[in-house]
């Protein structure tokens, strides 16, 4: 790995250790030549299906825009940054995992709803109100009733996972 303060060729590895739910190593790096301290992360790369849009088109998996519509639903809301990236995982390894060469958009945006639904309310409303296109206020607020019935999401970042993959810590 190169140093990106002084360009030598020769950095060793002083420290590694698992991050994002164990998706990326995490390295400390350490430049001999020039003395600087640096931080890589290795992930496996996947080859994601691609998307099909409601109308037929089909488009590559963009990360960055599935991150910038769950921050846009997280606006002003009290969610870790870390908690939405483990989300974002969760998602990609779904995607990964269906074993199929194209994944409805449909499909992606039950997957995003659910990440929001399980982080905040108020972000699972915003994204949904977009996503799902009501028709009219008495769609809304059927949603916002059967959220009434559920423990906040964080009431539920307190209780102990019953079931394997529950947790959010």
């Amino acid at each position: 790995m190169l140093c990106p303060f002084c360009g030598a060729g020769d950095t060793r590895v002083i420290d590694s250790r698992l991050a994002n739910e164990g998706s990326q190593v995490r390295r400390r790096r350490h430049c001999p030549q020039c003395g600087e301290r640096f931080t890589t992360y290795e992930t496996v790369e996947l080859t994601l299906p691609r998307l099909v849009k409601r109308d037929g088109r089909r488009e590559t998996f963009d990360e960055d825009k599935l991150r910038r519509a769950m921050r846009i639903a997280l606006e002003k809301r009290p969610v870790q940054t870390e908690y939405v990236e483990d989300a974002i995982g969760r998602i990609k390894r779904r995607l990964a995992a269906a074993g199929e060469r194209e994944v409805p958009t449909r499909r992606l945006g039950d997957w995003v709803m659910e990440e929001l639904h399980r982080l905040d309310q108020v972000a699972y409303i915003r994204f949904a109100s977009v996503y799902l296109s009501f028709d009219d206020i008495e769609a809304f607020r059927e949603l916002v009733e059967r959220l009434e019935q559920e423990p906040p999401p964080e009431a539920r970042h307190h209780q102990i996972s019953l079931l394997d993959g529950d947790d959010f810590d």
